[in-house]
């Protein structure tokens, strides 16, 4: 049986075939995708520049930062293209590229993730001994294994979808390619690598939640003990938003990846699409850096630092 990919492409869906929406739907993703790069990007530089933000939390922030613009840069430009140029094909090495970001990069940011919920377990269960364990070293260790356990997911996800022959049809009912359609798509009665791949995932997807619920748990309990109003609401503050951004992430990541796309398809699961993609990265930035008073400061010294500098070379 031959393999579609090693013949043909892919045709992806937007949200509507006329051709003046889909360049108003080009520009507003264009938009959404400068700010959230551009925020992102503040972080890292905030981050990298000042060496009071030079803490695990902040390293874990600068992570989260990189995986963000990665993971928006991956479908959006791509979709304000075809949207611009009314052209919806991808060729298979493009999915296949698409597909092994789309999965690596948010399993690395669940990682992330937990790590930084560790990082706040430690500051708030055991701040006597939050300098040696959250030493430098340690620090990069669950960051590289982040990003290497994501890439490992990834790359096991998609050569186990691309193995697969394809003989249905070629559109693919998304504005990326997801697994669950091309997984409709295929003819292939030996899915064992699919499935171990899932089952890989859905491990190590309970394995982080269960570790951030526990963190927070034990957070929770060690706030509560504290008599300080202030410290009580300062510190519920840090943690409900990473709490609904986690929970919002897992949850539309498993509608978009473990639900079998409808036929015909919905708008809806395009909706959760965008939903997963967009709306935490635009998320992270408001809670770790709007909100964040080390970070306006920073902001504050340096915008001062460069007005001085300015004012001195005039």
């Amino acid at each position: 049986m031959t393999n579609v990919t090693l013949v043909a492409g892919f045709l992806l869906v937007g949200f509507s075939d006329i051709q003046e929406l889909q360049i108003v739907y080009g520009m507003l993703f264009l938009v959404i995708y400068l700010a959230i790069l551009m925020s992102d990007l503040f972080i890292i530089t905030l981050t990298t520049l000042d060496l009071q933000l030079q803490t695990p939390m902040y390293f874990f922030l600068k992570n989260l930062s990189f995986l963000d613009v990665f993971l928006v840069s991956v479908p959006i430009p791509n979709f304000i293209v075809n949207n611009l140029t009314d052209s919806n094909s991808i060729s298979p090495l493009r999915c296949a590229f698409q597909l092994l970001l789309m999965t690596s990069v948010p399993a690395g940011e669940v990682f992330v993730l937990t790590a930084m919920s560790y990082d706040q377990y430690v500051a708030m269960c055991c701040p006597l001994h939050y300098e040696v364990i959250m030493n430098g070293g340690a620090c990069v260790l669950m960051a590289g294994v982040s990003w290497a356990v994501g890439g490992l997911f990834g790359a096991l996800y998609t050569a186990g979808t691309f193995f697969m022959p394809f003989c249905g049809s070629n559109v693919i009912p998304q504005f990326f390619c997801d697994f669950p359609s091309l997984l409709r798509i295929s003819c292939s009665e030996t899915l064992l690598v699919v499935y171990i791949s899932i089952g890989i995932g859905m491990c190590l997807c309970m394995s982080c939640f269960i570790s951030i619920v526990t963190s927070y748990a034990y957070i929770f309990s060690t706030v509560l003990k504290i008599s300080a109003t202030k410290g009580q609401s300062k510190a519920f503050s840090i943690c409900f938003p990473h709490l609904i951004v986690f929970t919002l992430f897992i949850i539309t990541a498993c509608f978009v990846y473990l639900k079998l796309s409808s036929n015909p398809p919905a708008v809806i699961d395009r909706l959760l699409s965008v939903i997963y993609t967009v709306v935490p990265t635009i998320l992270n930035p408001v809670i770790y850096s709007l909100r964040n008073k080390d970070m306006k400061w920073t902001l504050m010294r340096l915008l001062h630092k460069t007005c001085g500098q300015e004012s001195h070379s005039i």
